[in-house]
């Protein structure tokens, strides 16, 4: 009804509308909705590949909540099993392997440990090549198991804490300069051999050396002199007999001698000579021989 009211008194009213109107359309349209539509397919395209790349990344690196591949995260550090290679230095505090299993490190050149302080200086160095074994350190020292030190080497010396040291070399050990021990010997089947080629041997001890040969017999070569000196006592020669083959003999026995009985001279600067035994002696008939 009031729609029919409004059209009755409106049909004899002309109402005139404006010619120009401006008509505004809101959205994208034409090359620009193209263009969106492109840029949201390849950003799409992107996250599928990226995604799948991650799920293939994961796949191959053996991804899990434990670590990553061969390598396990533990609550004591990092457990690694099987071969790695380590293309760039490997800094840990502490490395070990199973117990049940030896720790191996192998190279195609050499292998080298560092330790270094707090200002960065390599405090000291492990190097072991294909020819040689070479450590670089203040002090060097090899322990037992019951940590009780068996072999010591710092700038002023070498200690051999073992009870032993066995040389099983044929040429035996070579000591450039003096050599301190209680006691040097050799096994029961072999020979003890103490030889200076080009200078002196000198065996000097504040109460005395004592050389025994219990199976065998000792023997002294020398190029110049032998001197067995005490500057504190008496040299003893104890043997059921003492030889002395070469000594210097005074005079021929005159005929009618005591049946080839000798005496032993000593000249004041200790040298040995036989004199033809008598009544009485006949060392300073022959005292020429000391001259």
């Amino acid at each position: 009804m009031a729609r029919e009211q409004y059209l009755t008194a409106a049909e004899g009213i002309h109402i005139e509308r404006p010619e120009n109107q401006h008509v505004y359309k809101i959205g994208i349209y034409g090359w620009r909705k193209r263009c969106l539509y492109l840029f949201v397919l390849l950003l799409l395209i992107i996250l599928v590949v990226n995604l799948a790349l991650t799920i293939w990344i994961l796949k191959v690196m053996w991804f899990s909540p434990t670590g990553m591949g061969h390598l396990r995260v533990t609550e004591d550090g990092l457990r690694l099993e099987g071969e790695s290679e380590f293309l760039f230095p490997l800094y840990a505090k502490e490395i070990r392997s199973r117990v049940d299993s030896s720790l191996l490190l192998q190279s195609t050149q050499n292998v080298t440990v560092n330790a270094r302080n707090s200002e960065g200086e390599v405090t000291g160095r492990l190097t072991v090549g294909p020819k040689m074994v070479e450590v670089q350190s203040q002090q060097f020292e090899i322990n037992s198991k019951e940590d009780k030190p068996l072999f010591t080497v710092d700038e002023k010396e070498a200690v051999v804490g073992t009870g032993r040291l066995r040389v099983t070399g044929p040429g035996g050990a070579l000591f450039e300069h003096s050599v301190e021990t209680p006691l040097i010997r050799t096994d029961p089947s072999q020979d003890l051999r103490l030889e200076s080629p080009t200078r002196s041997l000198s065996m000097d001890a504040p109460r005395g050396v004592h050389i025994e040969a219990r199976a065998g017999r000792v023997e002294a070569l020398s190029q110049m002199d032998i001197v067995l000196q005490s500057s504190d006592g008496t040299l003893v020669l104890d043997a059921e007999t003492v030889c002395m083959p070469r000594l210097v003999q005074g005079t021929r026995d005159p005929p009618g001698s005591s049946q080839g009985l000798y005496e032993i001279c000593v000249c004041p600067d200790g040298k040995l000579y036989l004199a033809v035994a008598g009544t009485g002696t006949m060392c300073q008939e022959h005292s020429h021989i000391c001259l």
